[in-house]
């Protein structure tokens, strides 16, 4: 079956599925019926040390050259022992490398030491996220003194890393801690994937996903696993906290929004006094619990109910004014920036209450929102940008790939039924003029015909697919990769 690419502005068009839209349901997002099972996508697979060729169907860009680089779990039991949660599987790097149009691939699971000792004893010796280990014999007397301890007090630690090693071996040496946030709720501080900086400022962000400290602590003890102690707290609010990230001072002024939470960020940039954040963010916090493999491996209505009950992110603006002082006047917009729907207002001292606005027009909703945010980074990183990039989600996992103009707000999308592409990654043409010259490159893989993988190549300015690259193994659905130029 050809891809279909479709380009919406005003209207709705909704790629031809079997699972149709049928209503709002209460998290006032599309209701989808009949969604195809998934589970082959999240089974243990044998890593592929060695290169081995690719089929490749169509043309692959000859100034391609370099490395596609990707993670993702890849192993989700030792033995007679399984993991529970989608972030517990044995972490495999995989690898597409790119030279005069041909492509080859090869994998290995990450040599961690959870990896070496589960191997070592075929069962699983390293509690993970959402899986305990074997209980400890001990835990009765733990319990009784962890009743008498009294928790260390939490701090957020932002930390800079120097951009180049001295020699191949360093890790993190000569990195320092750039300043300390203290969280709202020292026993219960915020949990964070990602933060966002511009060129600038750090913006930490704060969100309503909390994390009990003390079940987390006594986690293995009552043999429960880390998630137990994470939980979204809707009466919270969302905040930032801006860090100069030349000389380490946290802000006094504390920007508040609605209770979100977010994974990825988009961009952040400033411009005219402001700060432009964007980033990909629900209205709810609880997906991270619901990730389980026994939901991701679920079919029919079960699967249908699962995905109905979770909230979408979808890709939303926030401007900051970065000159609040005590004069500002409270009770007045300070966005000031036209065609801006966003609003801040000082509600008191040291404190601005946002609203964002969207960076996306109602046909979104059509695609499940968008998550695993890109951009051209090399070119646009920290600066004004026109152009991004992400996966819809009419499934548990990303099930088409979309653009997003936000001249106009229109998107531009890959979609074929039954494949189920990754988070796309851009590349720059060589002589690149416009932001959008180069390819994006994505992973995609099916549950319905075993080692069908293929490496998408689609050029970034049309939309359109200038080839693939099969491989004849399968993969995982994973999740972030990054892409190597080669000289």
């Amino acid at each position: 079956m050809p891809p279909v690419k479709l380009e919406v502005s005003d209207a709705t068009i909704t790629p031809s599925s079997d699972a149709k839209p049928k209503q709002l349901n209460k998290c006032n997002q599309l209701e989808l019926k009949g969604l195809e099972s998934i589970a082959p996508l999240v089974r243990s697979v044998e890593e592929t040390p060695e290169p081995i060729a690719t089929e490749v169907c169509g043309t692959i860009p000859t100034w391609i050259r370099g490395s596609l680089l990707r993670n993702g779990p890849g192993k989700f039991e030792f033995g007679n022992q399984h993991y529970n949660h989608w972030f517990d599987g044995m972490a495999m790097l995989h690898q597409f490398k790119i030279e005069d149009g041909k492509v080859t691939y090869r994998s290995r699971f990450l040599q961690s030491d959870a990896y070496k000792k589960n191997s070592e004893r075929d069962r699983i010796m390293v509690s993970e996220f959402g899986t305990v280990a074997m209980p400890d014999p001990c835990k009765n007397f733990f319990l009784r003194f962890l009743s008498r301890f009294e928790m260390i007090g939490a701090l957020y630690n932002i930390i800079k890393v120097p951009p180049m090693k001295n020699n191949p071996e360093e890790t993190l040496e000569g990195a320092k801690v750039l300043c300390s946030i203290v969280p709202a709720d020292k026993a219960r501080p915020s949990y964070y994937h990602s933060f966002a900086m511009s060129e600038n400022y750090v913006v930490f962000i704060e969100q309503p996903i909390k994390m009990d400290l003390l079940k987390i602590v006594t986690a293995k003890l009552r043999g429960k696993g880390i998630s137990e102690g994470v939980y979204w707290d809707p009466k919270q609010d969302t905040v930032f906290h801006l860090v100069d990230k030349h000389k380490g001072q946290t802000s006094s002024v504390k920007f508040h929004t609605k209770a979100l939470s977010v994974f990825h960020q988009i961009n952040a940039f400033e411009e005219d006094g402001f700060l432009m954040l964007d980033m990909c963010c629900s209205d709810n916090g609880e997906a991270i619990n619901n990730y389980l493999i026994q939901n991701l491996r679920k079919s029919g209505e079960a699967l249908d109910q699962v995905y109905n009950t979770m909230y979408r992110a979808f890709p939303r603006r926030f401007v900051l004014p970065l000159n609040v002082t005590n004069n500002t006047p409270t009770g007045v917009n300070l966005n000031t920036r036209p065609a801006s729907s966003a609003t801040s207002f000082k509600t008191a001292i040291d404190k601005v209450v946002c609203q964002f606005e969207d960076l996306h027009g109602e046909d979104l909703y059509e695609y499940g929102g968008l998550e695993f945010p890109q951009i051209n980074y090399s070119k646009f990183n920290t600066r004004p940008y026109r152009y991004f990039y992400g996966c819809g989600f009419r499934h548990l996992v990303g099930d088409s790939l979309l653009k997003i103009d936000l001249e106009g707000k229109k998107v531009k999308v890959w979609y074929q039924k039954g494949l189920f592409p990754s988070e796309p990654v851009f590349v720059p043409s060589p002589e690149a003029v416009e932001e959008d010259d180069g390819v994006i490159l994505s992973v995609v893989v099916t549950p319905t015909e075993d080692k069908s993988t293929f490496l998408l190549v689609l050029d970034a300015k049309t939309w359109e697919e200038l080839g693939r690259a099969e491989v004849p193994v399968n993969i995982p659905y994973g999740f972030h990769g990054t892409f190597n130029t080669t000289a």
